[in-house]
């Protein structure tokens, strides 16, 4: 990823205007803050902004006034029963902003979480850069057999070879398309008074998937654990669990104590239903059980077998 010397310099700017407050801070976030993550070809996570700490949750819970005397271990056990019987308002209390630059693919399935304040970068009033996501040959992969959301073997020969340059042929190809449309070259200027001269509201619509685009996404702690646990997921699409997992990084420095309970009861936890809570207590019972004595379909079974590290 490679930034501009234009962006370079707004980031040098802004964490260079330090200003006192009597507001909570987070050292090891503001290490970060502004800094731009790194996630795939040309993409970046950054902490823009946040209000908060694991004591604004702790404090919320408690209803108290100021940030207590009491222990950190004390705090912890607090925020692991919120964690652990999802009790949700006070994570709510705290709030994070990013900006993020990700493919539109990419941002077409993280719109879905309607629980955050976005603004993205509008096609309407400016020239999308030309940036565009091409895997990396170790993530491109077929079509699984078993998973209709999911990828199988690793493509690899001339099948792959083509694939990739398939992808950044129309990339460029439609990028050039949409400039001449436009009349307008990179920079902003006219090109060529030849050119058709398009609205950009319209050229726009040529472009391809993997085309970057940017936003700012604002949301509470409660919300953003939300989406970590679906998108930072193993059985979550690559190009938007890498974004999930510099987030995550992202958490881990702003607060520590609500990073760890929700690695511990929610990244790292099963949820199980009453059958298959039923099944696990015979288990134990020492009783032989199977998929068809068990009253789970096929599926289940499996999942409960995975969850019990059963073959």
């Amino acid at each position: 990823m490679a930034l501009t010397d234009h962006q370079q310099r707004e980031i040098a700017e802004a964490r260079a205007d330090s200003r006192p407050t009597l507001r909570p801070t987070v050292p090891a976030l503001e290490e970060i803050l502004y800094e731009p993550l790194p996630v795939l070809d040309h993409g970046f996570v950054r902490v823009v902004d946040y209000m908060g700490d694991d004591a604004a949750v702790v404090q919320a819970a408690r209803v108290s006034y100021g940030r207590g005397t009491r222990k950190v271990s004390e705090d912890r056990g607090l925020i692991n029963y919120l964690m652990r019987h999802r009790h949700t308002t006070p994570f709510e209390m705290c709030e994070i902003k990013f900006h993020v630059k990700l493919p539109v693919f990419v941002a077409r399935q993280w719109i879905r979480h309607r629980t955050a304040n976005v603004n993205e970068y509008s096609a309407r009033y400016s020239v999308l850069d030309r940036e565009f996501y091409v895997p990396a040959p170790e993530q491109l992969a077929a079509q699984s057999a078993v998973n209709r959301q999911g990828r199988g073997a690793v493509l690899t020969g001339p099948e792959a070879e083509r694939v990739l340059a398939i992808l950044r042929d129309d990339a460029a190809r439609t990028y050039d398309h949409y400039l001449w449309m436009l009349n307008e070259a990179e920079d902003g200027n006219a090109a060529d008074p030849d050119r058709a001269g398009l609205a950009r509201e319209l050229a726009r619509m040529n472009l391809t998937l993997n085309v970057y685009t940017q936003w700012y996404w604002k949301t509470d702690l409660h919300n953003l654990l939300h989406f970590l646990s679906l998108r930072a997921d193993p059985h979550a699409q690559y190009e938007i669990r890498v974004y999930a997992e510099a987030m995550m990084e992202a958490v881990r420095r702003w607060v520590p104590l609500v990073y760890d309970a929700f690695l511990d009861y929610r990244l790292g936890a099963a949820t199980l239903s009453g059958r298959m809570l039923a099944v696990v207590r015979r288990l134990l019972a020492g009783e032989t059980v199977d998929q068809a004595a068990s009253g789970l379909g096929p599926r289940e079974w499996r999942e409960l077998m995975a969850t019990l590290d059963r073959s």
